[in-house]
């Protein structure tokens, strides 16, 4: 399920931009600026900004500049009521991928947000590398100098997620919604069990480890070659 950060100071605008998504089958989070907004930024995996342009302590330009400066990929559309061709360019310049003027109209706003996460997920490789290691999204497989293996989905996808963010911290939860969907009745104990096989499957894996953070989750460690 996909994650989508609605940034918005006005917080009825909000509320409804955050329904529109839900009804749409989106998980979504929240910020009332883009001080907040750079800071869940840091603590959670957005696939979608939606970003307004007026808001206190820094704008929405300012916003997609220091964005874009820790992540050049992530899809950001920028709603706002100022719809001057200037103030388009000027969207554009600072990094956003896509520009709507409120009021908003509803079916425009969710065909945009599909086309975004299209563009963006076709434009995702299938194959992650690390090291010598490779991630093969369409056979679902883990190949090193040390091994082949072929992988049950889940437990690929959870390596796979793992590896796309080395160092980055995810709880329980997070994995559970992003891997078995956020309605899933799956409990918190499977990511424990899932990590367990991948440990003993890629024990002999020199490019990286799954190490668990106490009373958080889980991480991937990527290990340097000397």
């Amino acid at each position: 399920m996909m994650t989508i950060l609605v940034v918005e100071d006005d917080n009825n605008i909000r509320k409804l931009l955050v329904t529109i998504l839900h009804q749409s089958g989106y998980r979504t989070l929240q910020a009332q600026n883009g001080i907040e907004a750079l800071q869940m930024l840091k603590e959670h995996t957005i696939d979608l900004l939606v970003l307004d342009v007026m808001m206190p302590q820094i704008d929405g330009y300012q916003t997609a500049e220091e964005i874009r400066k820790i992540n050049t990929q992530l899809p950001i559309i920028m709603v706002t009521a100022k719809g001057l061709p200037v103030d388009r360019r000027k969207g554009f310049i600072s990094g956003t991928d896509d520009y709507l003027v409120k009021p908003i109209d509803e079916e425009e706003f969710l065909l945009r947000i599909k086309a975004l996460l299209r563009r963006t997920q076709n434009a995702v490789e299938a194959k992650l590398h690390l090291g010598d290691t490779v991630l093969d999204m369409d056979s679902l497989s883990i190949r090193s100098e040390q091994q082949y293996l072929e992988l049950p989905k889940k437990e690929f996808q959870l390596l796979y997620k793992l590896l796309s963010y080395p160092n980055k911290i995810f709880t329980r939860q997070q994995l559970l919604d992003d891997i078995w969907g956020i309605d899933s009745v799956a409990e918190e104990r499977t990511i424990d069990v899932h990590i367990k096989r991948l440990r003993e499957k890629t024990t002999e894996n020199k490019d990286f480890s799954l190490v668990t953070i106490r009373g958080l989750g889980y991480k991937a460690v990527k290990h340097e070659k000397n």
